[in-house]
C-alpha cells in the first residue's frame, strides 16, 4: 500500500516536470524545419503552419499512422490538430517522422482548420532526409528527397495552398500503399 501512495504522489510531480519537455518537442520540431533547406523559407512567407513533432507509422499489409500537433497563425499557437491514416497495400515495418504543413493564405488555413480535413489522392510531401523511405506521401508516392536535412529541395512550392515536408526520425518501413491522411482541428479556448 505504501508503494501505491508513493506512485500517486510521484505522478503529479512527473507531470509538472514533463510538461516543459513536451512543449519543447514542438519548438524542437519547428527548429528542425527552420534549419532544413527549402522548408526554412516557408516560415517567412506562409499564413500559418501545423507542426507534428512525432507521427508513428506501422504496417504489415494493413497499416496506420497517428500523431498529434499544433497549429500556428502568424507565429502564434491557435489550436491543436491530430492526424490519422489507414493504409492498405504492400507494406511492412514501422517508422517515426516529423511533419510540417505550411498554409499559403487564409483560404488554405481556413480549409484545414474547419474541423476535419483530408488530403486528396494526389497530395504529396517532400521528404527532407533520405532514410528508409526516399519520399513520403499521403497517397503512397513522393516528389523528392535529399541526403541531409540541411539540403531539402522541393520540386514545387505550394499545391492547393499547402506545402508539406517530412523528416524521418527513425525506423524502417517498406511500402507501396494507398491511403489518405485525415486531420482534425480543435481551436484553443479563449482565456
Amino acid at each position: 500500500m505504501n508503494f501505491v501512495r508513493r506512485i500517486l504522489v510521484a505522478l503529479p510531480l512527473l507531470a509538472v516536470f514533463a510538461a516543459p519537455a513536451f512543449a519543447d518537442e514542438y519548438a524542437d520540431a519547428i527548429d528542425v524545419f527552420k534549419k532544413a533547406g527549402e522548408s526554412a523559407s516557408f516560415f517567412g512567407k506562409s499564413y500559418g503552419y501545423a507542426v507534428f513533432p512525432s507521427i508513428g507509422k506501422a504496417g504489415l499489409g494493413i497499416g496506420g499512422a497517428h500523431g498529434s500537433g499544433r497549429v500556428y497563425q502568424g507565429g502564434a499557437y491557435v489550436g491543436d490538430t491530430s492526424m490519422s491514416q489507414l493504409t492498405i497495400g504492400l507494406q511492412a515495418g514501422g517508422q517515426a517522422y516529423r511533419q510540417m504543413i505550411f498554409f499559403e493564405n487564409k483560404e488554405s488555413f481556413d480549409k484545414f482548420t474547419n474541423g476535419n480535413f483530408e488530403f486528396g489522392a494526389q497530395a504529396t510531401a517532400v521528404a527532407i532526409t533520405a532514410a528508409a523511405s526516399a519520399s513520403t506521401s499521403t497517397a503512397g508516392s513522393g516528389t523528392s528527397a535529399s541526403s541531409s536535412s540541411e539540403n531539402a529541395k522541393a520540386k514545387s512550392g505550394y499545391q492547393n495552398g499547402m506545402a508539406v515536408f517530412t523528416v524521418a526520425k527513425g525506423g524502417l518501413m517498406y511500402e507501396a500503399t494507398l491511403g489518405g491522411q485525415k486531420y482534425k482541428y480543435k481551436p484553443n479556448k479563449p482565456k
